[in-house]
Parts: structure tokens; C-alpha cells; sequence
């Protein structure tokens, strides 16, 4: 496996591109397969995971065709038929994202196999709220051999939905069934983040009937079918927060080209609590520090527009030197911690307590060779790195692949000393 290097200790300063977020777009594609006419995606994020997912769409019977030129993306898809409802374990339980295609394959072909899904080891994430979301509109759905099996030979009907806790997941899949379900569904406790909201403006240029949307009730009156469109993806607020940590740990001075602070305020929030100069314009964000330590900040992972939980272990390493002790509680995940033993390998000073982790800040880190254990925590890592005195190796990468367009160009080309190095 490739492995990432790293020597630390030089500032970021620059601008970094913030590219199309992993989040909206994985669910855009999903979203494709609702019509038979093509939507085209700008601002693609050119990841493993969108490829992955790619994979999945051809087996049911997308068309993909891509456009680079530079670092531009763009993602053609155009679905005349569905050729298959089966979305097979070797592509899902690679990709969580991919379980998404159980809404749309129901609504537009009345049935549907999908695979239970896999994706990152950060916590059981069941699927039950999207059963019985699917269920309350009519689906039958019964669970065979790891598979979801669900038809709907009637069709999908509107209904009353209200979660018992906020799922993206769930509110990408039942928004999408409910698109061309028959009358009126609405969606109660449903999730306001950026990327569902990007989603729903995307599924009404194709038609969709959608009110609410950036609320926590959604009301879409189903409609006979939709149309092709061009949509252009929402920029990645984790990737933007993370540069931002990176450039705070290393006391840099970034800007964050095609930012939207708006998406990450509650990040930004609490880096300026913690000292960091954070200055919002139309369309970027400059992060700064002017070499003084940072202090102690306590976040609390919410769903948006809280704390991101997808900022936490990288938040988590910006802690590790700053003064005094922070306190970070995780709400959403239960086994989001699993960076935290790499970090002490760093030299970090961090006791687990539960769903809360105690970070005692010390003077500085020491480089060190480490292992990714998801997506998030690999940054994590290469942000402790970036600050570490000497060298550091981080090993199983492919997860950064997952969800950071070119990390190591980005970075290098503020000055960080980071290199890839390819498996033997």
C-alpha cells in the first residue's frame, strides 16, 4: 500500500482550492438513476469513492462520461434504463454511500437488492431508519442473505415521516423515493446539511416538487418523472475545515479558495476560540496564526449546524499542542476514536472517557510512523505531522483517496515538505 510522508515543521502559506464535496456528490450521482435523460455534474471531485460508486451506476445501466481538463471535472450520467436492481455486496460494502441506490430503484422501478452497506469502521450506522422510512411508503421489504430485498409493485406513496434521530443517510434516500412517489410525503426531523441541501436544489431542476429545503421538514409532492439537468456540486466544507486545522497547527497564513464559510461556521467558530484568525470574504477564507500557542478549546460534535463530526479527529490533532486541556465529546459515531492511540505516538497527551476524549496539550509533537484507521482520521494524522519535529510515515492511505483530491499537491504547494511514496 501507497504511503504518505511527511517532514514537519514548515508554515502553510498560499492558496488552496477547496474542490466539490465528496458528501453531495456521491448522492448526486445516486440521484441520476431518478430519469432517463442525461445530468451533468460541474465540479466533481475526483475520488475513489466517486469512481467506486461509478461502478455501481454501470451495473444498474448508467452511462458515465467524464470531462477533465486540468483539474476540472465534470460527470455526465444519463440512465435510458435500468438493467439491473441488484446493487451487489462487492461494490456496497465498499462504499456506504452506495446503499443510497435503494430509494431511487424503487421509486422508478418499483424493486430493489441491495447489499447491506460497508464503508469506514466508525460505528454500527444502521439502516433501519431508511427501512422503515421505505416501509411507511408502501414498500414491502424483507432482509435475505445480507441483501435488502424491497418492492413496491404499486408504486411508492406519500407519507408522514418523522425520524427519531437526524440521518443523512436516510433523508438522501427517502427525499429521493419520495420524488416520484404518488402525493405528498414530508419529511419531519430531517437533516439540514449542506450537501442535503445541495441535493434537493439539484432534484428541482430536474423537476421535483421540494419545500423546505436547508429546513428540518421537507414536503416533496411526488411527481410522474423527472428530467435531465446541469448542476454544479457544492464545495467540500470538511476538506475547506480541514485545510483550515492545517494551517492553524502549523501557524500559517491560507486561503481557502471556493470556501463557503457559512458550511463550516461552527468549525470556524470554535478555531477562533482556540486563537486562530479566521476572516470570511465572498467565496474564500483566510486562516491564520501568528506563531503564538493556541489555546484550549472544547467542541462537541452535533449534527449541522453544529460541530461537524468529520472535522473531529482533525480538530482533535490542532488540540494536541494548544494550552491547557480541551475537552471533545463525540455524539454521532461511537467508535470515532480510533485515532486517538496514532496521535499519541505523536507524543500527544490524550485519555478516552467514554464518548469524550481529554486532550492535554504539550509542548510539540515528534514525527513518527502511524497507521489510518478511516478517511478522517488520515488527516488527522498528516495535520499532526505537518507540525511534528522530524519525519513522519503514514501508512494505509487509501482512505485519504476516499475523500482528498490531490492532498499532497494542495499542501505541498503552501509548503509542506510531503511526498507519496507508491507500493513496492
Amino acid at each position: 500500500m501507497d504511503s504518505i510522508h511527511i517532514r514537519g515543521g514548515n508554515r502553510l502559506t498560499g492558496d488552496i482550492p477547496i474542490s466539490g464535496a465528496k458528501n453531495a456528490a456521491l448522492p448526486l450521482m445516486t440521484a441520476a438513476l431518478l430519469t432517463d435523460e442525461t445530468v451533468k455534474f460541474h465540479n466533481m471531485p475526483q475520488l475513489t469513492d466517486v469512481q467506486t460508486l461509478g461502478k455501481l451506476l454501470n451495473v444498474l445501466g448508467a452511462e458515465l462520461e467524464p470531462e477533465i481538463a486540468g483539474h476540472s471535472y465534470t460527470l455526465s450520467i444519463t440512465t435510458p434504463d435500468i438493467v439491473s436492481t441488484t446493487a451487489p455486496y462487492e461494490i456496497v460494502s465498499r462504499i456506504r454511500a452506495s446503499f443510497w441506490v435503494l430509494g431511487p430503484l424503487l421509486a422508478r422501478c418499483g424493486k430493489a437488492r441491495v447489499s447491506l452497506p460497508g464503508g469506514c469502521a466508525i460505528g454500527a450506522r444502521p439502516v433501519d431508519l431508511y427501512i422503515k422510512g421505505l416501509q411507511k411508503m408502501g414498500a414491502q421489504i424483507d432482509l435475505v442473505d445480507g441483501y435488502v430485498v424491497a418492492a413496491a409493485p404499486d408504486g411508492l406513496k406519500g407519507a408522514l415521516i418523522r425520524s427519531p434521530v437526524v440521518s443523512v443517510g436516510a433523508t438522501h434516500t427517502l427525499l429521493m423515493a419520495a420524488t416520484l412517489a404518488e402525493g405528498e410525503t414530508i419529511l419531519e426531523n430531517a437533516a439540514r446539511e449542506p450537501e442535503v441541501t445541495d441535493v434537493a436544489n439539484c432534484l428541482v431542476s430536474m423537476g421535483a416538487k421540494i419545500d423546505g429545503i436547508g429546513t428540518s421538514t421537507l414536503r416533496i409532492q411526488g411527481v410522474d418523472r423527472l428530467h435531465g439537468t446541469t448542476h454544479h456540486v457544492v464545495a467540500d466544507r470538511i476538506e475547506a475545515g480541514t485545510y483550515a486545522i492545517a494551517a492553524a497547527m502549523t501557524g500559517g497564513d491560507v486561503t481557502l479558495k471556493n470556501a463557503d464559510a457559512s458550511t463550516f461556521e461552527a468549525a470556524l467558530v470554535a478555531m477562533r476560540a482556540a486563537g486562530v484568525e479566521v476572516e470570511s470574504r465572498q467565496g474564500e477564507v483566510r486562516v491564520a496564526r501568528n506563531g503564538t500557542r493556541l489555546q484550549a478549546t472544547d467542541v462537541v460534535t452535533q449534527v449541522f449546524p453544529g460541530f461537524p463530526t468529520d472535522l473531529q479527529a482533525q480538530f482533535m490533532a490542532l488540540m494536541t499542542t494548544a494550552e491547557g486541556e480541551s475537552e471533545i465529546t463525540e455524539t454521532i459515531f461511537e467508535n470515532r476514536f480510533m485515532h486517538v492511540q496514532e496521535l499519541a505516538r505523536f507524543g500527544a497527551d490524550i485519555s478516552l472517557h467514554g464518548d469524550k476524549a481529554l486532550v492535554h496539550g504539550v509542548e510539540k509533537l515528534k514525527g513518527a510512523p502511524v497507521m489510518a484507521s478511516d478517511l478522517r482520521a488520515s488527516a488527522a494524522l498528516i495535520i499532526a505531522g505537518l507540525a511534528a519535529e522530524g519525519e513522519t510515515v503514514i501508512n494505509r492511505v487509501y482512505h485519504l483517496d476516499r475523500g482528498f483530491e490531490r492532498i499532497e499537491e494542495k499542501l505541498g504547494a503552501c509548503g509542506a515538505e510531503i511526498w507519496r511514496e507508491k507500493a513496492s
